[in-house]
């Protein structure tokens, strides 16, 4: 029958290992995004599920004894397959546990991330807004410059009607303006074709 093994049913995993391999395990893990920790749960459920295959193969669980009842190992199961099962299997779920700890801490910090993007969205499109509106005055400023200065205005004319005075800048003549007037030369041909007609004058 052979030698009595002492609780040759309860796998042991020795301190020191199970800590270093936790130790590279957490290393590991590290700078890898939510997809990445999300894969490799994936991949330990199904590394579990063939370890637990395995056990099954043998007609065991991780709690069956693996001795006789005088404390002998049972000839018919393969003890050394059966206990080094137990013992990935622990280590296993140990790291299952710990990955699903980081998945948490991920989804907390995605969440974070996504309400964050949503509280300054509003401010990047009003600022956009405001940049967008700024160029808009910007361009009709730019639009309405002066391109005449008043250098003279005859008593009882029609300039003095419009309240031109001595200085002032002349941004807009009818539709003449600073883009169109070649050197004030459409000025005249305004007053000229349209005699006796109101037009629209814009100061600076």
């Amino acid at each position: 029958m052979g030698l009595p093994m002492d609780d040759i049913h309860t796998p042991t995993v020795p301190s020191g290992p199970a800590s270093s391999h936790t130790a590279r395990s957490t290393t590991k893990d590290e700078g890898k995004t939510l997809l990445d920790l999300i894969a490799d749960k994936s991949n330990l459920e199904e590394e579990l599920k063939a370890l637990s295959g395995v056990l099954d193969s043998h007609g065991v669980t991780m709690d069956t004894s693996l001795t006789t009842f005088d404390g002998y190992p049972r000839d018919d199961l393969d003890v050394a397959q059966i206990r080094s099962t137990r013992a990935r299997t622990i280590r296993l779920r140990n790291d299952y546990k710990s990955l699903l700890s980081k998945i948490e801490d991920a989804l907390h910090a995605h969440h974070a991330q996504a309400r964050n993007i949503a509280t300054t969205q509003p401010h990047a499109s009003s600022h956009a807004s405001s940049s967008a509106s700024g160029g808009l005055a910007s361009g009709a400023s730019s639009l309405e410059a002066p391109f005449a200065r008043v250098n003279g205005v005859s008593a009882g004319s029609p300039a003095e009607a419009a309240g031109l005075r001595l200085g002032d800048k002349i941004c807009r003549f009818g539709d003449v303006d600073w883009a169109n007037h070649e050197k004030l030369s459409k000025v005249a041909e305004t007053v000229q074709r349209n005699e006796g007609v109101t037009h629209t004058l814009s100061k600076a």
